[in-house]
């Protein structure tokens, strides 16, 4: 089986051939994030890999099984950090409610979890006017139609930090840095600058440590090899536990990363937070589930076994 994944080095194990599936040969393709995600949905010369949790999800709602989920989750973030405002602005994660806002997609799985996260601060995201559109390339002014009342694309030509230093919008939740808050001007600040305080606190009351892209097959594959998805989630498993074990014996990516893992096995656990596998996920993703309905993504709500019906079934 040949999937596509972005470059992630907590799957060197799998990259390398040093954790194999269990009598499956697994060619993994490595490549930039953007360009795997799209051939793991379109391109049928490979049999699936990385791709949006949120698309997923609509496809499910639209009838479509032409992918089947598996429970590995390749990328995950908590999403206090992603919030920016003009340095200066008193505006605050809990006083966003009937302000003008930016967001890099609305039907993203970072979206998702963004607006998940304001609802955790008593913050409506149905009383916020949204603007989408990208932190630094210009507005097509277009897009999917099927948008809130509430919602609509940057103008053509603008992107988000254009509006927000203009004054049209107040804040910005994108997905990465723009490239304003790295040119040493100071004029660009995070929403929250103790971003981690508040993302402990979230995953300890919400016990969400945000899931965005999940591995997909496609069914003809699936149906020829029905094996397939447990064998990979438990080579995934056990490349995880030798990711996990490494950093503790090696953390040479910074000096002091082995404080970050420390730390990040203290709120979350030194095994919990990246586990693939169902039951050790259903709470998030039940969250996640709830959350795309809320936000009109979906026109009904999409239960987890729902979307992995297929894997259940083996």
């Amino acid at each position: 089986i040949s999937l596509v994944c972005a470059d992630y080095v907590r799957y060197m194990h799998i990259a390398s051939g040093d954790v194999k599936p269990e009598g499956l040969t697994l060619t993994w393709i490595r490549g930039e994030r953007t360009p795997m995600l799209r051939r793991a949905a379109t391109d049928e010369t490979v049999d699936g890999g990385e791709s949006s949790m949120a698309q997923h999800i609509i496809r499910i709602a639209n009838g479509d099984r032409s992918m089947v989920a598996i429970p590995v989750f390749p990328l995950r973030n908590f999403t206090a950090r992603d919030a920016y405002i003009a340095t200066g602005s008193t505006l605050t994660a809990t006083t966003l409610e009937g302000k003008r806002l930016g967001i890099y997609g609305w039907a993203a799985s970072g979206a998702v979890w963004k607006r998940h996260m304001m609802r955790w601060n008593k913050q409506d995201p149905a009383r916020v006017t949204w603007v989408v559109g990208d932190a630094d390339l210009p507005s097509t002014g277009t897009g999917p139609a099927n948008l809130p009342p509430n919602v609509s694309y940057a103008p053509k030509g603008r992107n988000l930090t254009d509006l927000l230093f203009a004054g049209a919008i107040e804040a910005m939740m994108v997905s990465l840095p723009p490239a304003k808050f790295y040119d040493g001007s100071g004029t660009m600040t995070r929403l929250e600058p103790d971003y981690r305080q508040m993302e402990q606190r979230y995953y300890k009351d919400t016990r969400c440590f945000p899931p965005q892209h999940v591995i997909l097959i496609r069914k003809a594959v699936w149906e020829r090899h029905p094996g397939v998805g447990r064998r990979l989630v438990d080579a995934f498993a056990r490349a995880d536990q030798r990711f996990s074990d490494i950093q503790r014996l090696y953390p040479y990516a910074s000096p002091w990363l082995i404080d970050d893992v420390e730390q990040a096995d203290q709120h979350i656990g030194r095994t919990s937070g990246y586990a693939p596998g169902l039951e050790a996920n259903r709470h998030v993703l039940a969250q996640f589930c709830e959350g795309a309905f809320l936000d009109g993504m979906i026109s009904r709500r999409v239960t987890v076994d729902e979307m992995f019906s297929e894997y259940l079934a083996t």
